[in-house]
């Protein structure tokens, strides 16, 4: 496949970026679009100039750390897929595909398509834990009883990655999906009860403080979320937090 790549450079956080033009050939419909992205910087690299910098690690789907923006759309074409499950048979020999970073106040661009989503582990850390007895005499997990209805609903708001394709297709880059996620997994096992109104306050807090928007039910985000999480968790949450608000005064 020969393609025509247009990716966002910027040097760093308080430098000005654009978009830059280059072309491949060669490249196979198999590989993955991270390892077109890494044929793209062998290039680079040959001639001397600076490669692409990306975010990767497992590179199957699990980390959330690829994330990218293609042709407008978060981890790009395709149904429930990381950039990094992306393959090139995606797209046609001879097509422009433009990359770049996601586009959020709260996730600051730290070089090229690199993002500092640091955001979200401070809001993990103001709430997204429980208590647990270390005192010798733990009980056994699967020794408690949980309807099977609860466990899958914590199993589904468990798979979310933070990878923040959420945010990135929310026109008010919004959190809402991923807070929700996190606040649902917990909340909905006895083992997260004992913080369940302090936890969802200080989640929804910590996001409002790093900048986030907030949700006003368009969808984007479960229908790019590469998980699938429900919209419904935002819907717990809202409810979870009205009470814990009321209760607290």
């Amino acid at each position: 496949m020969n393609l025509k790549l247009k990716v966002w450079r910027q040097s760093g956080a308080s430098d000005k970026g654009k978009m830059v033009d280059y072309a491949l050939s060669d490249i196979s419909p198999d590989s993955s679009f991270l390892e077109m992205i890494d044929v793209l910087n062998m290039q680079l690299v040959e001639k001397g100039e600076e490669p692409v910098a990306f975010d990767h690690d497992c590179r199957e789907g699990i980390c959330g750390m690829c994330s990218m923006y293609i042709n407008g759309q978060p981890h790009g074409p395709g149904d429930r897929v990381t950039t990094c499950q992306l393959h090139m048979r995606s797209f046609k020999d001879g097509d422009t595909i433009t990359i770049e970073p996601w586009r959020a106040s709260a996730f600051p661009v730290i070089k090229d398509l690199v993002v500092d989503r640091g955001a979200f582990d401070r809001i993990i850390q103001a709430g997204g834990y429980v208590s647990v007895n270390t005192s010798g005499n733990t009980q056994d997990a699967n020794s408690i009883p949980i309807p099977k209805a609860d466990a899958d609903a914590a199993f589904d708001a468990a798979t979310c990655i933070g990878c923040g394709a959420c945010v990135a297709a929310c026109k008010n880059a919004s959190a809402m999906l991923f807070v929700s996620a996190k606040v649902s997994q917990l909340d909905l096992l006895p083992q997260g009860k004992v913080e369940s109104k302090q936890r969802v306050l200080n989640m929804v807090a910590q996001m409002d403080k790093e900048g986030f928007g907030n949700c006003t039910n368009t969808g984007a985000c479960e229908a790019e979320c590469p998980k699938g999480i429900s919209l419904e968790n935002i819907a717990r949450m809202n409810r979870l937090y009205l009470a814990s608000e009321i209760s607290a005064k």
